[in-house]
């Protein structure tokens, strides 16, 4: 009974007030002792029945009260991986523990160099690869850091041919090894770290050296982040738009293919401190509905393009994207419209030789019409040195539309030589009949001139071979219309033969000429 009352009195005092964490605790630790009176309340009730009720209810209050107390210790002892997070940040990343100047050293501590390898992703999302350690290949056996480079190439929005420069956007990623940021991921539940702020950690100082201008994306927030791995690698991510040179070879134009690079180089690190490499296996992926206006994206190659100058040798990567122009687009511009052109012009030549207006008009508006085509063209393109493919066709079609006004000139000089000359013969005609109609129609006897008049005079004339294209040309008596039906011929038999000669000229090329 004093143990009863003595229980009783200890539930009353915890009833009193909140159990504190401590008496919780005690009281999980007591778990066993204070439960099994309580299991053995039946025992209890048998053999002692002056028990009161009062006892079995504070021996039920006390079991109630422990389960709680257990329940809430179980719930405080999850462990917050949030606030965990911050303090491995602040660990690995707080003052006096990391420095950013410095790089990270080599892998298994070395002092290498840091080599970057490179892959190239086109408009699709590629994998994040596991770091890949390569070995170094210097004198002491020292192993570089290792980062892999990760581009993905969302869009290419235009090639100007002009300024000799296209832009692009792409998602370039870094990823490399620092072994003063490992960190504990206890037990796999922290797989990465995030952060916003890229000065908060070493990187390497890549550039693009054939770029014009560029800038980062800030819509909605700063697409940009950089994750810490447990084993110290860390992955840099950022969203960029970029305006890069593409010189040019105009010499095919517009049966050309031209190669446009993307370089990457170190700018103040050289090859003793930092090394980028492709990553093996596929460093450049395209997706398929990449889609350019005039181009199409043929293939893609990798090589490097290590710099030496006299501060050094710097480390530099590079992508050559072959894009080929639409040819389509340009023969429905331009080839078919100036072989029109070049058609309508021919049309003066089965006009009759009297209609002057009519042949001139048709001769100087083609002519104008082509010469402001030539110039269109022309105003698309860069002023250079070489004879484009484009200049050779503009510059042959306006040669034959020239040619038929010249033409029309040379039939308007031969109509009026021909009328001169009839004229002429037309006058010595009138003239000898007038000469020779006062003459005597009687012979007079004994007159010696008569009998010499009366000889008979024979020419001999050899016999002319029979020739088709004289018989043909003979049909027309006027040398101006001998001209208009030679031209009718020439012109189109000359412009079919410079097409054959054009075409097989510029689409059956090796594609080292090209290039």
């Amino acid at each position: 009974m004093r143990r009863a009352g003595g229980r009783a009195l200890r539930v009353r005092q915890l009833s009193s007030g909140r159990p504190s964490a401590a008496l919780c605790r005690l009281r999980c630790q007591e778990h066993d002792h204070v439960t099994r009176p309580f299991l053995q309340v039946p025992r209890i009730l048998a053999f002692d029945m002056t028990a009161t009720t009062s006892t079995t209810l504070a021996l039920f209050a006390v079991a109630i009260l422990v389960s709680l107390c257990c329940t809430t210790t179980d719930a405080n002892d999850k462990v917050n991986f949030r606030e965990k997070e911050k303090q491995v940040l602040d660990q690995i990343l707080g003052p006096g523990r990391y420095d950013a100047r410095i790089r990270p050293s080599g892998v298994n501590g070395t002092d290498g160099a840091a080599i970057v390898m490179v892959n190239i992703f086109v408009r699709s999302i590629s994998k994040i690869d596991d770091v890949t350690m390569v070995s170094g290949k210097g004198e002491d056996n020292s192993n570089p850091t290792v980062v892999n480079v990760n581009i993905f190439l969302r869009s290419i929005s235009k090639i100007d041919d002009y300024k000799m420069e296209y832009s692009v956007q792409l998602t370039f990623r870094e990823q490399w090894t620092d072994e003063r940021l490992k960190y504990n991921d206890f037990g796999g539940k922290l797989k990465y770290l995030t952060l916003t702020d890229a000065s908060r950690v070493w990187m390497p100082d890549l550039f693009f050296s054939n770029e014009k201008e560029g800038h980062f994306h800030n819509i909605i927030m700063p697409n940009v982040y950089i994750r810490i791995f447990p084993y110290g690698s860390v992955l840099y991510s950022i969203r960029i738009s970029l305006t890069l040179s593409c010189p040019m070879n105009l010499k095919l134009y517009p049966l050309d293919r031209q190669v446009c690079s993307l370089k990457m180089a170190s700018y103040g690190w050289t090859t003793d401190d930092l090394v980028f490499l492709w990553k093996d296996g596929d460093p450049v992926q395209v997706v398929k509905n990449l889609h350019l206006p005039r181009f199409t994206l043929e293939k893609f190659l990798t090589d490097y393009c290590n710099s030496k100058t006299n501060t050094g040798e710097y480390s530099c990567l590079k992508v050559d994207l072959m894009f080929k122009r639409e040819f389509s687009y340009y023969l429905i511009q331009i080839y078919i419209p100036c072989c029109m052109l070049v058609i309508v012009s021919w049309v003066s030549f089965w006009l009759d030789q009297g209609a002057v207006p009519a042949r001139v008009s048709l001769g100087v508006t083609t002519l104008l019409t082509m010469a402001t085509q030539t110039s269109g063209i022309n105003a698309s393109l860069p002023p250079v040195s070489y004879t484009k493919a484009i200049d050779v066709w503009t510059g042959v079609c306006l040669t034959f539309v020239f040619g038929a006004l010249l033409e029309f000139a040379l039939v308007n000089y031969a109509s009026r030589s021909d009328m001169h000359r009839e004229n002429m013969k037309k006058q010595r005609r009138q003239q000898y009949e007038s000469e020779h109609a006062l003459e005597p129609l009687v012979r007079h006897p004994g007159d010696p001139m008569a009998i010499e008049k009366l000889r008979p005079c024979e020419i001999h004339v050899p016999p002319q071979r029979d020739n088709c294209c004289r018989s043909w040309l003979s049909k027309f008596p006027t040398r101006s219309k001998r001209i208009d039906v030679i031209s009718r011929i020439t012109f189109p038999l000359v412009f079919a033969m410079f097409n054959l000669v054009y075409w097989s000229t510029y689409l059956f090329r090796d594609e080292g000429e090209e290039t």
